[in-house]
């Protein structure tokens, strides 16, 4: 299994209803057929790490995270989610302990990245953005 964990927080000036479709986005993207598991809800972590808000997903194994990543539900979801967001910080974890299973996962978001310039650049407008040790 591998869980992506995102912890975020809202741009300034973002209206209730606007955190609302993004909310709804989200729960959208937790229900694809690749995602095993998903939950949308208030951040419980240290007020002052400054998130208000967390997204988990859970997905069986490396093809489901590619099946994920490129599912029209995911990609849509982005064009409304990632433009509102101020802060995001991904942590992802696995019960997989192959030594090689991150740079497979960073690898994938590159081709993402890659596949969907847009994407990448709506991913790095985001004021603070950590997605990997190298952002």
């Amino acid at each position: 299994m591998i869980v992506n964990t995102l912890r975020f927080s809202f741009r300034e000036g973002t209206t209730q209803e606007e955190r609302e479709e993004v909310l709804a986005a989200m729960r959208r993207t937790s229900t694809v057929e690749s995602a095993a598991f998903g939950v949308v809800g208030q951040d419980l972590g240290d007020p002052a790490d400054g998130f208000t808000h967390t997204y988990c997903a859970g997905v069986a194994d490396l093809a489901a995270l590619e099946r994920y990543l490129h599912d029209p539900v995911h990609l849509e979801g982005d064009s409304v989610i990632l433009p509102r967001l101020a802060r995001l910080s991904a942590v992802r974890f696995s019960d997989d302990m192959d030594p090689g299973l991150s740079e497979r996962i960073m690898a994938l978001h590159m081709e993402k990245v890659a596949q969907y310039p847009e994407w990448g650049r709506l991913l790095h407008s985001i004021p603070d953005v950590r997605v990997s040790a190298e952002t």
